[in-house]
Protein backbone atom coordinates (compact mmCIF):
# COMPACT_ATOMS: atom_id res chain seq x y z
CA UNK A 1 0.00 0.00 0.00
CA UNK A 2 2.83 2.41 0.83
CA UNK A 3 4.49 1.96 -2.57
CA UNK A 4 1.16 2.31 -4.38
CA UNK A 5 0.30 5.52 -2.52
CA UNK A 6 3.73 6.95 -3.36
CA UNK A 7 3.07 6.17 -7.02
CA UNK A 8 -0.25 8.04 -6.76
CA UNK A 9 1.57 11.04 -5.28
CA UNK A 10 4.13 10.99 -8.08
CA UNK A 11 1.37 10.65 -10.63
CA UNK A 12 -0.74 13.43 -9.14
CA UNK A 13 2.17 15.85 -9.08
CA UNK A 14 3.07 15.19 -12.71
CA UNK A 15 -0.37 14.80 -14.28
CA UNK A 16 -1.42 17.94 -16.25
CA UNK A 17 -5.11 17.25 -15.63
CA UNK A 18 -6.91 17.55 -12.28
CA UNK A 19 -7.47 13.83 -11.88
CA UNK A 20 -4.40 12.59 -10.05
CA UNK A 21 -6.54 11.19 -7.26
CA UNK A 22 -8.31 8.68 -9.51
CA UNK A 23 -5.07 6.74 -9.97
CA UNK A 24 -2.89 5.59 -12.83
CA UNK A 25 -4.67 3.62 -15.49
CA UNK A 26 -8.00 5.50 -15.25
CA UNK A 27 -9.80 6.65 -18.38
CA UNK A 28 -8.95 10.27 -17.62
CA UNK A 29 -5.30 9.43 -17.27
CA UNK A 30 -5.25 7.42 -20.46
CA UNK A 31 -6.67 10.44 -22.22
CA UNK A 32 -3.73 12.61 -21.21
CA UNK A 33 -1.18 9.80 -21.57
CA UNK A 34 0.19 10.07 -18.04
CA UNK A 35 -1.15 6.66 -17.09
CA UNK A 36 0.03 4.78 -20.15
CA UNK A 37 2.34 1.73 -20.09
CA UNK A 38 5.48 3.78 -20.60
CA UNK A 39 4.66 6.15 -17.74
CA UNK A 40 3.76 3.27 -15.45
CA UNK A 41 7.03 1.50 -16.30
CA UNK A 42 8.98 4.61 -15.39
CA UNK A 43 7.05 4.88 -12.13
CA UNK A 44 7.75 1.25 -11.28
CA UNK A 45 11.48 1.76 -11.93
CA UNK A 46 11.57 4.88 -9.72
CA UNK A 47 9.78 3.11 -6.87
CA UNK A 48 11.99 0.04 -7.18
CA UNK A 49 15.05 2.24 -6.85
CA UNK A 50 13.55 4.03 -3.84
CA UNK A 51 12.71 0.70 -2.22
CA UNK A 52 16.22 -0.68 -2.88
CA UNK A 53 17.87 2.39 -1.33
CA UNK A 54 15.51 2.25 1.65
CA UNK A 55 16.42 -1.42 2.13
CA UNK A 56 20.15 -0.62 2.12
CA UNK A 57 19.75 2.24 4.57
CA UNK A 58 17.50 0.12 6.77
CA UNK A 59 20.01 -2.72 6.77
CA UNK A 60 22.81 -0.35 7.68
CA UNK A 61 20.79 1.14 10.51
CA UNK A 62 19.89 -2.34 11.76
CA UNK A 63 23.57 -3.25 11.94
CA UNK A 64 24.46 -0.06 13.80
CA UNK A 65 21.48 0.03 16.16
CA UNK A 66 22.71 -2.52 18.74
CA UNK A 67 25.64 -0.19 19.46
CA UNK A 68 23.95 3.17 19.04
CA UNK A 69 21.23 4.81 21.09
CA UNK A 70 20.43 8.24 19.75
CA UNK A 71 18.16 8.86 22.74
CA UNK A 72 20.63 7.87 25.48
CA UNK A 73 22.35 11.26 25.62
CA UNK A 74 22.00 14.50 23.74
CA UNK A 75 24.67 15.57 21.28
CA UNK A 76 23.21 19.05 21.69
CA UNK A 77 23.68 19.11 25.45
CA UNK A 78 23.47 21.95 27.95
CA UNK A 79 26.29 24.44 28.32
CA UNK A 80 29.22 23.22 30.45
CA UNK A 81 29.89 24.91 33.75
CA UNK A 82 31.93 28.07 33.39
CA UNK A 83 33.07 30.66 35.88
CA UNK A 84 33.84 34.35 35.57
CA UNK A 85 36.42 33.91 38.30
CA UNK A 86 39.78 32.11 38.11
CA UNK A 87 39.63 28.45 39.14
CA UNK A 88 42.12 27.08 41.66
CA UNK A 89 42.34 23.28 41.72
CA UNK A 90 43.83 22.23 45.06
CA UNK A 91 44.57 19.09 47.11
CA UNK A 92 45.79 17.00 44.18
CA UNK A 93 48.61 14.86 42.83
CA UNK A 94 49.80 16.38 39.56
CA UNK A 95 50.87 14.51 36.46
CA UNK A 96 51.87 17.29 34.11
CA UNK A 97 52.19 15.25 30.89
CA UNK A 98 55.97 15.16 30.99
CA UNK A 99 57.06 12.56 33.55
CA UNK A 100 56.45 11.74 37.19
CA UNK A 101 53.96 12.88 39.81
CA UNK A 102 54.26 16.12 41.78
CA UNK A 103 52.88 16.84 45.24
CA UNK A 104 52.20 20.09 47.06
CA UNK A 105 51.09 21.98 43.99
CA UNK A 106 47.83 23.52 42.76
CA UNK A 107 46.57 24.46 39.29
CA UNK A 108 45.36 27.97 38.53
CA UNK A 109 43.06 28.34 35.50
CA UNK A 110 42.13 31.73 34.09
CA UNK A 111 39.80 31.71 31.11
CA UNK A 112 40.85 28.84 28.87
CA UNK A 113 44.51 28.81 29.99
CA UNK A 114 46.57 27.42 32.80
CA UNK A 115 47.84 30.58 34.47
CA UNK A 116 50.21 29.02 36.98
CA UNK A 117 51.08 26.20 39.33
CA UNK A 118 51.10 27.81 42.79
CA UNK A 119 52.21 25.93 45.87
CA UNK A 120 49.62 23.95 47.81
CA UNK A 121 49.57 26.54 50.60
CA UNK A 122 49.23 29.56 48.32
CA UNK A 123 45.88 31.25 47.93
CA UNK A 124 44.71 33.28 44.95
CA UNK A 125 42.46 36.21 45.75
CA UNK A 126 39.09 36.01 44.04
CA UNK A 127 39.57 32.46 42.76
CA UNK A 128 36.94 29.75 43.00
CA UNK A 129 38.56 26.85 44.85
CA UNK A 130 37.99 23.31 43.60
CA UNK A 131 39.12 20.73 46.16
CA UNK A 132 40.20 17.61 44.26
CA UNK A 133 40.21 15.44 47.36
CA UNK A 134 43.76 14.19 46.98
CA UNK A 135 43.02 12.74 43.55
CA UNK A 136 45.14 12.60 40.40
CA UNK A 137 45.06 15.70 38.16
CA UNK A 138 46.38 15.18 34.63
CA UNK A 139 46.10 16.60 31.10
CA UNK A 140 43.20 15.57 28.91
CA UNK A 141 43.92 12.45 26.87
CA UNK A 142 44.74 12.67 23.16
CA UNK A 143 43.92 9.99 20.58
CA UNK A 144 46.38 10.54 17.72
CA UNK A 145 44.56 8.30 15.22
CA UNK A 146 40.81 8.74 15.41
CA UNK A 147 38.02 8.71 12.82
CA UNK A 148 35.43 11.17 14.11
CA UNK A 149 32.92 10.47 11.36
CA UNK A 150 33.56 6.74 10.89
CA UNK A 151 34.01 5.28 14.37
CA UNK A 152 30.33 5.05 15.32
CA UNK A 153 28.96 3.41 12.17
CA UNK A 154 29.51 0.30 10.10
CA UNK A 155 31.08 0.44 6.66
CA UNK A 156 27.71 -0.36 5.08
CA UNK A 157 26.15 2.61 6.89
CA UNK A 158 29.00 4.88 5.80
CA UNK A 159 28.49 3.96 2.15
CA UNK A 160 24.67 4.07 2.08
CA UNK A 161 23.30 6.46 4.72
CA UNK A 162 22.40 10.08 4.20
CA UNK A 163 25.32 12.28 5.20
CA UNK A 164 23.05 14.06 7.67
CA UNK A 165 22.60 10.80 9.55
CA UNK A 166 26.37 10.32 9.66
CA UNK A 167 26.77 13.73 11.26
CA UNK A 168 24.09 13.06 13.88
CA UNK A 169 25.76 9.81 14.89
CA UNK A 170 29.18 11.46 14.92
CA UNK A 171 27.87 14.37 17.00
CA UNK A 172 26.59 12.04 19.68
CA UNK A 173 29.79 10.02 19.66
CA UNK A 174 31.86 13.20 19.97
CA UNK A 175 30.19 13.94 23.29
CA UNK A 176 30.83 10.39 24.48
CA UNK A 177 34.46 10.66 23.41
CA UNK A 178 34.87 13.75 25.57
CA UNK A 179 33.18 11.98 28.48
CA UNK A 180 35.79 9.23 28.21
CA UNK A 181 38.43 11.87 28.94
CA UNK A 182 39.68 12.44 25.39
CA UNK A 183 39.80 16.19 25.03
CA UNK A 184 41.66 16.17 21.68
CA UNK A 185 41.79 13.85 18.67
CA UNK A 186 43.79 13.87 15.47
CA UNK A 187 41.27 12.87 12.84
CA UNK A 188 42.87 10.45 10.37
CA UNK A 189 40.34 10.82 7.58
CA UNK A 190 36.72 11.75 7.00
CA UNK A 191 34.48 14.81 6.56
CA UNK A 192 34.92 16.17 10.09
CA UNK A 193 35.17 19.88 9.25
CA UNK A 194 31.55 20.80 10.02
CA UNK A 195 31.48 18.81 13.26
CA UNK A 196 34.72 20.45 14.37
CA UNK A 197 33.17 23.86 13.72
CA UNK A 198 30.05 22.94 15.70
CA UNK A 199 32.15 21.73 18.65
CA UNK A 200 34.37 24.82 18.60
CA UNK A 201 31.27 27.04 18.58
CA UNK A 202 29.69 25.16 21.49
CA UNK A 203 26.77 23.81 19.46
CA UNK A 204 27.85 20.22 20.12
CA UNK A 205 30.04 18.90 22.90
CA UNK A 206 33.14 16.98 21.93
CA UNK A 207 36.94 16.94 21.77
CA UNK A 208 39.16 19.32 19.87
CA UNK A 209 39.52 17.95 16.34
CA UNK A 210 42.64 18.16 14.19
CA UNK A 211 41.06 17.34 10.81
CA UNK A 212 42.81 15.67 7.87
CA UNK A 213 39.79 15.83 5.60
CA UNK A 214 39.31 13.18 2.94
CA UNK A 215 41.77 10.29 2.85
CA UNK A 216 43.69 10.70 -0.41
CA UNK A 217 44.15 7.42 -2.24
CA UNK A 218 45.24 6.11 -5.59
CA UNK A 219 42.80 4.08 -7.67
CA UNK A 220 42.58 0.62 -6.02
CA UNK A 221 44.20 2.02 -2.88
CA UNK A 222 43.15 1.77 0.74
CA UNK A 223 40.82 4.75 0.36
CA UNK A 224 39.08 3.52 -2.79
CA UNK A 225 35.68 2.56 -1.34
CA UNK A 226 33.91 2.06 -4.66
CA UNK A 227 31.84 -1.04 -5.32
CA UNK A 228 32.94 -3.39 -8.08
CA UNK A 229 30.06 -2.29 -10.30
CA UNK A 230 31.40 1.30 -10.19
CA UNK A 231 34.58 0.27 -12.03
CA UNK A 232 35.66 1.51 -14.52
CA UNK A 233 34.95 5.09 -13.65
CA UNK A 234 34.03 7.59 -16.32
CA UNK A 235 35.83 10.89 -16.65
CA UNK A 236 33.23 12.72 -14.57
CA UNK A 237 32.27 9.89 -12.19
CA UNK A 238 32.56 10.70 -8.49
CA UNK A 239 31.66 7.96 -6.04
CA UNK A 240 29.46 8.49 -3.00
CA UNK A 241 32.45 8.27 -0.65
CA UNK A 242 34.18 11.04 -2.58
CA UNK A 243 31.08 13.24 -2.72
CA UNK A 244 30.64 13.25 1.05
CA UNK A 245 34.36 13.67 1.77
CA UNK A 246 35.32 10.24 3.09
CA UNK A 247 38.07 9.84 0.51
CA UNK A 248 39.51 11.47 -2.59
CA UNK A 249 40.92 9.35 -5.41
CA UNK A 250 43.91 10.90 -7.13
CA UNK A 251 46.34 9.39 -9.66
CA UNK A 252 49.47 11.17 -10.83
CA UNK A 253 51.26 14.22 -9.54
CA UNK A 254 48.76 16.78 -10.82
CA UNK A 255 45.74 15.07 -9.25
CA UNK A 256 47.52 14.55 -5.93
CA UNK A 257 48.42 18.25 -5.81
CA UNK A 258 44.82 19.18 -6.55
CA UNK A 259 43.24 16.90 -3.94
CA UNK A 260 45.73 17.89 -1.22
CA UNK A 261 45.14 21.57 -1.92
CA UNK A 262 41.37 21.02 -1.73
CA UNK A 263 41.65 19.58 1.77
CA UNK A 264 43.91 22.44 2.84
CA UNK A 265 41.35 24.87 1.46
CA UNK A 266 38.65 23.21 3.58
CA UNK A 267 40.75 23.57 6.72
CA UNK A 268 42.88 20.42 7.09
CA UNK A 269 45.48 20.75 9.84
CA UNK A 270 47.50 17.94 8.25
CA UNK A 271 47.08 15.67 5.22
CA UNK A 272 46.41 11.92 5.11
CA UNK A 273 47.73 9.87 2.15
CA UNK A 274 47.34 6.12 1.63
CA UNK A 275 50.77 4.61 0.89
CA UNK A 276 50.03 0.90 1.22
CA UNK A 277 47.46 -1.87 1.52
CA UNK A 278 45.19 -2.41 4.48
CA UNK A 279 43.51 -4.92 6.75
CA UNK A 280 39.90 -3.74 6.76
CA UNK A 281 39.70 -3.03 3.02
CA UNK A 282 38.57 -5.57 0.45
CA UNK A 283 40.61 -4.91 -2.67
CA UNK A 284 44.13 -3.86 -1.68
CA UNK A 285 46.40 -6.61 -0.33
CA UNK A 286 48.43 -5.54 2.68
CA UNK A 287 51.76 -6.10 0.91
CA UNK A 288 51.02 -3.64 -1.89
CA UNK A 289 52.84 -0.35 -2.38
CA UNK A 290 50.58 2.60 -3.14
CA UNK A 291 51.63 5.86 -4.70
CA UNK A 292 54.97 6.33 -6.35
CA UNK A 293 57.61 8.34 -4.58
CA UNK A 294 56.94 11.21 -6.98
CA UNK A 295 53.23 11.20 -6.12
CA UNK A 296 53.94 11.09 -2.38
CA UNK A 297 56.43 13.92 -2.74
CA UNK A 298 53.81 15.99 -4.54
CA UNK A 299 51.51 15.66 -1.54
CA UNK A 300 54.33 16.51 0.86
CA UNK A 301 55.30 19.58 -1.15
CA UNK A 302 51.73 20.86 -1.23
CA UNK A 303 51.43 20.40 2.54
CA UNK A 304 54.81 21.98 3.22
CA UNK A 305 53.82 24.98 1.11
CA UNK A 306 51.08 25.45 3.72
CA UNK A 307 53.56 24.88 6.56
CA UNK A 308 52.09 21.57 7.66
CA UNK A 309 52.83 17.87 7.12
CA UNK A 310 51.67 14.55 5.68
CA UNK A 311 50.71 11.40 7.56
CA UNK A 312 50.49 8.10 5.66
CA UNK A 313 48.68 4.82 6.13
CA UNK A 314 51.27 2.09 5.51
CA UNK A 315 52.36 -1.24 6.99
CA UNK A 316 55.32 -2.62 5.06
CA UNK A 317 59.04 -1.77 5.22
CA UNK A 318 59.19 -0.79 1.54
CA UNK A 319 56.19 1.50 1.89
CA UNK A 320 57.58 3.12 5.04
CA UNK A 321 60.96 3.81 3.45
CA UNK A 322 59.39 5.19 0.28
CA UNK A 323 57.21 7.54 2.34
CA UNK A 324 60.15 8.75 4.42
CA UNK A 325 62.23 9.43 1.31
CA UNK A 326 59.34 11.55 0.04
CA UNK A 327 59.38 13.65 3.21
CA UNK A 328 56.43 12.18 5.13
CA UNK A 329 56.54 13.13 8.84
CA UNK A 330 54.15 10.61 10.44
CA UNK A 331 53.90 6.87 9.77
CA UNK A 332 50.47 5.54 10.69
CA UNK A 333 50.49 1.82 11.67
CA UNK A 334 53.74 0.45 10.21
CA UNK A 335 53.41 -2.79 12.20
CA UNK A 336 55.31 -4.81 9.60
CA UNK A 337 58.39 -2.57 9.71
CA UNK A 338 61.84 -4.13 9.66
CA UNK A 339 64.87 -2.82 11.55
CA UNK A 340 66.11 -0.77 8.61
CA UNK A 341 62.78 1.04 8.32
CA UNK A 342 62.67 1.72 12.06
CA UNK A 343 66.22 3.08 12.07
CA UNK A 344 65.27 5.32 9.16
CA UNK A 345 62.28 6.69 11.12
CA UNK A 346 64.58 7.44 14.05
CA UNK A 347 67.22 9.08 11.86
CA UNK A 348 64.67 11.25 10.06
CA UNK A 349 62.99 12.30 13.30
CA UNK A 350 59.67 11.05 11.94
CA UNK A 351 56.77 10.03 14.17
CA UNK A 352 55.54 6.45 14.46
CA UNK A 353 51.83 6.51 15.25
CA UNK A 354 51.17 3.01 16.60
CA UNK A 355 47.86 1.41 17.52
CA UNK A 356 47.34 -1.66 19.76
CA UNK A 357 46.34 -4.03 16.93
CA UNK A 358 46.63 -7.26 18.92
CA UNK A 359 43.82 -9.34 17.31
CA UNK A 360 41.89 -9.31 20.59
CA UNK A 361 38.37 -8.27 21.57
CA UNK A 362 39.20 -4.63 20.75
CA UNK A 363 40.02 -5.35 17.10
CA UNK A 364 38.03 -3.69 14.32
CA UNK A 365 35.53 -5.93 12.56
CA UNK A 366 37.12 -7.61 9.54
CA UNK A 367 35.37 -8.98 6.48
CA UNK A 368 36.53 -11.13 3.58
CA UNK A 369 38.18 -14.55 3.36
CA UNK A 370 41.72 -13.29 4.01
CA UNK A 371 40.80 -10.84 6.77
CA UNK A 372 41.71 -13.10 9.69
CA UNK A 373 45.13 -13.93 8.22
CA UNK A 374 45.90 -10.23 7.68
CA UNK A 375 44.76 -9.40 11.19
CA UNK A 376 46.98 -12.07 12.73
CA UNK A 377 49.97 -10.95 10.66
CA UNK A 378 49.56 -7.38 11.88
CA UNK A 379 49.08 -8.54 15.48
CA UNK A 380 52.41 -10.36 15.41
CA UNK A 381 54.02 -7.28 13.90
CA UNK A 382 52.48 -5.02 16.57
CA UNK A 383 54.42 -6.74 19.34
CA UNK A 384 57.67 -6.39 17.43
CA UNK A 385 56.86 -2.78 16.49
CA UNK A 386 56.48 -1.63 20.10
CA UNK A 387 59.74 -3.36 20.99
CA UNK A 388 61.68 -1.72 18.14
CA UNK A 389 60.13 1.71 18.73
CA UNK A 390 61.58 1.69 22.24
CA UNK A 391 64.85 0.06 21.22
CA UNK A 392 65.64 2.73 18.60
CA UNK A 393 64.04 5.63 20.46
CA UNK A 394 61.55 6.58 17.72
CA UNK A 395 59.11 9.42 18.34
CA UNK A 396 56.09 7.28 19.20
CA UNK A 397 52.45 8.34 19.33
CA UNK A 398 49.43 6.38 20.50
CA UNK A 399 45.97 6.10 18.94
CA UNK A 400 43.16 3.59 18.56
CA UNK A 401 41.97 3.75 14.92
CA UNK A 402 38.49 2.51 15.85
CA UNK A 403 36.93 2.25 12.41
CA UNK A 404 33.48 0.98 11.38
CA UNK A 405 33.33 -0.84 14.75
CA UNK A 406 30.89 0.99 17.04
CA UNK A 407 30.95 -1.85 19.56
CA UNK A 408 34.57 -0.93 20.38
CA UNK A 409 33.96 2.69 21.29
CA UNK A 410 33.51 2.14 25.06
CA UNK A 411 36.96 0.48 25.14
CA UNK A 412 38.89 3.56 23.98
CA UNK A 413 40.56 4.08 27.37
CA UNK A 414 41.16 0.37 27.85
CA UNK A 415 43.05 0.24 24.58
CA UNK A 416 45.57 2.56 26.19
CA UNK A 417 45.63 0.88 29.60
CA UNK A 418 46.24 -2.63 28.23
CA UNK A 419 49.67 -1.66 26.88
CA UNK A 420 51.06 -1.60 30.41
CA UNK A 421 53.05 -3.34 31.76
CA UNK A 422 53.61 -5.44 28.62
CA UNK A 423 55.15 -2.64 26.58
CA UNK A 424 55.37 0.45 28.81
CA UNK A 425 55.57 1.51 32.41
CA UNK A 426 52.32 3.27 33.35
CA UNK A 427 53.71 6.80 33.71
CA UNK A 428 55.69 6.43 30.49
CA UNK A 429 52.57 5.38 28.61
CA UNK A 430 50.49 8.17 30.13
CA UNK A 431 53.10 10.67 28.95
CA UNK A 432 52.75 9.24 25.42
CA UNK A 433 48.95 9.72 25.38
CA UNK A 434 49.25 13.28 26.71
CA UNK A 435 52.46 15.28 26.31
CA UNK A 436 53.99 13.25 23.48
CA UNK A 437 50.79 13.17 21.45
CA UNK A 438 50.51 16.91 22.07
CA UNK A 439 53.91 17.38 20.44
CA UNK A 440 52.67 15.49 17.39
CA UNK A 441 49.63 17.76 17.14
CA UNK A 442 52.01 20.71 17.17
CA UNK A 443 53.59 19.57 13.88
CA UNK A 444 50.73 21.31 12.09
CA UNK A 445 52.46 24.63 12.82
CA UNK A 446 50.47 27.63 11.56
CA UNK A 447 47.66 25.26 10.51
CA UNK A 448 47.14 24.32 14.15
CA UNK A 449 43.50 25.26 14.81
CA UNK A 450 44.12 25.83 18.54
CA UNK A 451 46.55 28.47 19.78
CA UNK A 452 48.30 26.83 22.71
CA UNK A 453 50.02 23.69 23.98
CA UNK A 454 47.98 20.54 24.55
CA UNK A 455 48.76 17.42 26.54
CA UNK A 456 50.59 19.25 29.32
CA UNK A 457 49.73 21.14 32.50
CA UNK A 458 52.03 24.12 32.59
CA UNK A 459 51.65 27.91 32.50
CA UNK A 460 50.29 29.06 29.14
CA UNK A 461 48.93 25.67 28.08
CA UNK A 462 45.28 25.27 27.18
CA UNK A 463 43.23 24.20 30.20
CA UNK A 464 42.26 20.62 29.33
CA UNK A 465 42.37 18.80 32.67
CA UNK A 466 41.11 15.52 34.13
CA UNK A 467 40.74 14.73 37.82
CA UNK A 468 40.57 10.99 38.42
CA UNK A 469 40.45 8.24 41.00
CA UNK A 470 43.56 6.26 40.11
CA UNK A 471 47.25 5.76 40.72
CA UNK A 472 49.25 5.92 37.46
CA UNK A 473 52.37 4.66 39.19
CA UNK A 474 50.61 1.28 39.49
CA UNK A 475 48.47 1.00 36.34
CA UNK A 476 46.20 2.91 33.98
CA UNK A 477 43.24 0.59 34.50
CA UNK A 478 41.23 3.48 35.94
CA UNK A 479 40.90 4.82 32.37
CA UNK A 480 38.98 1.68 31.39
CA UNK A 481 35.98 2.87 33.43
CA UNK A 482 35.74 6.63 32.83
CA UNK A 483 32.15 6.87 34.10
CA UNK A 484 33.24 5.80 37.57
CA UNK A 485 36.80 7.10 37.76
CA UNK A 486 36.91 10.42 35.90
CA UNK A 487 35.57 12.89 38.46
CA UNK A 488 36.25 16.16 36.65
CA UNK A 489 36.52 16.67 32.90
CA UNK A 490 37.61 20.16 31.90
CA UNK A 491 38.19 21.32 28.34
CA UNK A 492 39.18 24.85 27.40
CA UNK A 493 38.70 25.95 31.00
CA UNK A 494 35.08 24.75 31.09
CA UNK A 495 33.90 21.94 33.34
CA UNK A 496 31.88 19.32 31.46
CA UNK A 497 31.70 16.84 34.32
CA UNK A 498 32.10 17.11 38.10
CA UNK A 499 31.15 14.13 40.24
CA UNK A 500 33.44 14.66 43.22
CA UNK A 501 30.51 14.42 45.61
Amino acid sequence: MKVYSERLDLHASDCPADHGSVGPGSAACRACGCGGPAALAVGDKVMADISRRALLVGAAAAIVSPYLDLHATSAFAAEPKRSDRPLLLTNLRLFDGRGGLRENVSILVEGNRIAGLPGADERVEGAEVIDCGGRLAMPGLIDAHWHTMLCGITELAAMTSDVGYLYLVAGQEAERTLMRGFTSVRDAGGPSFALKQAIDQGIVQGPRIYPSGAMISQTSGHGDFRMRHEVPAGLDDISYGERVGLAAIADGRAQVLKRVREQLMLGASQIKLMAGGGVTSSYDPIDTLQYTEEELRAGVEAAEDWNTYVMVHVYTPRGIKRALRAGVRSIEHGQLADEEAVRMMADEGAWWSLQPFLADVDANIKTGPDAKAKQEEVARGTVRAYEMAKQFDVNTAWGTDILFSPQNLPTQGRQLAKLTPRFYEPLELLATATGRNGELLGLSGPRNPYDGKLGVIEPGALADILVADGDPTESLDFLSDPDANLRIIMKDGRIYKDTRS
